[in-house]
């Protein structure tokens, strides 16, 4: 994930200050951690959040403290990329966003330790009789991505169960995670991430933020900070967020590294809207994205 971006000024000691702020080696983690090292979302939060953060300030987009409000730009993230949204509104510093993340992903893990439970995307299929064929297995929707794209999680045995028998016109492909984000399964993270919250005082947002919860914008630091301790039970619905974004005319979608998901969800959901997406992958897509920057609506 970190090799290729290293070679920039700056960036060996960002992750390791990253990495001081998390209690992580993300320098490790990001360049030969193994599959299994980087399948624990204790450190792969920190790590996705501070990559992200890197590109952000490599583009300049990191705000100023007391910087002036923008409405040419808008901001969303998916999950944990909530938390380096609310860094890139200026809700939060670059460091509370790690520091936060951090504590979200310690505490997700031992969420995940308590019942063995997992994740399965579902592709394709009717809508309505996919989100039945979920309930009829005690599962949730835990993600609502867009472009035909629900994620289940829940019981392992409930995965299992969707995936022999999994709804008409649908395909299944288990996710390689820890467990059931985004469900009651995670009750006791909520409970640890609202008790680290109390001693922030965020920002309100300088830029359009767009919630997880239903794809608003969100326009109190406080609300924000709320919602990004609900959102760790609560269903992501990142269809909200295309919605909103397509209704608001935006003009070019920049999904930060690592890239390549979002990017694939929004080009699918808005095929033939005429929106450049770029998936800012290496830095050799810098140019670009400083480009659609320039001219970002």
């Amino acid at each position: 994930m970190l090799t290729d971006w290293l070679d920039l000024p700056g960036a060996e000691s960002f992750f390791r200050r990253a990495g001081d702020i998390a209690d992580a080696d993300l320098l490790t983690l990001g360049t030969t951690g193994d599959a299994e090292a980087i399948k624990d979302t204790a450190v792969t939060q920190p790590l996705v959040v501070a990559m992200s953060l890197f590109v952000a300030g490599e583009l300049g987009v990191l705000p100023e403290p007391g910087a002036p409000p923008r409405d040419d730009v808008v901001i969303t993230g998916h999950s944990v990329g909530e938390l380096t949204a609310a860094a890139l509104a200026g809700v939060l510093t670059a460091e509370e966003a790690i520091a936060l993340t951090a504590a979200r992903g310690r505490a997700m893990a031992a969420a995940c330790a308590q019942t063995p439970t997992g994740m399965s995307a579902v592709l394709g299929g009717d809508p309505e009789e996919v989100l039945a064929a979920i309930d009829k297995l005690g599962l949730s929707p835990a993600n609502m991505n867009g472009a035909g794209q629900v994620v289940a999680a829940g019981a392992l045995e409930g995965l299992e169960a969707l995936k022999a028998d999994p709804p008409a016109k649908a395909r299944i492909m288990p996710l390689s995670v820890a467990g059931a984000f985004h469900t009651d399964y995670m009750a006791s993270a909520r409970e640890e991430l609202a008790g680290r919250v109390d001693g922030l005082t965020p920002a309100d947002p300088s830029r359009r933020l767009l919630s997880n919860a239903d794809g608003t914008a969100i326009d109190s630091g406080a609300e924000v900070v709320r919602r990004l301790v609900s959102q760790v039970t609560s269903p992501v619905r990142f269809d909200s967020c295309l919605a909103t974004m397509r209704d608001l005319g935006v003009t070019a979608v920049i999904e930060l590294p690592p890239a390549g998901a979002l990017a694939g969800l929004a080009k699918r959901e808005w095929k033939g809207a005429g929106v450049e997406i770029l998936a800012l992958s290496t830095p050799a897509d810098l140019d670009r994205a400083r480009e659609l920057l320039g001219g970002a609506a």
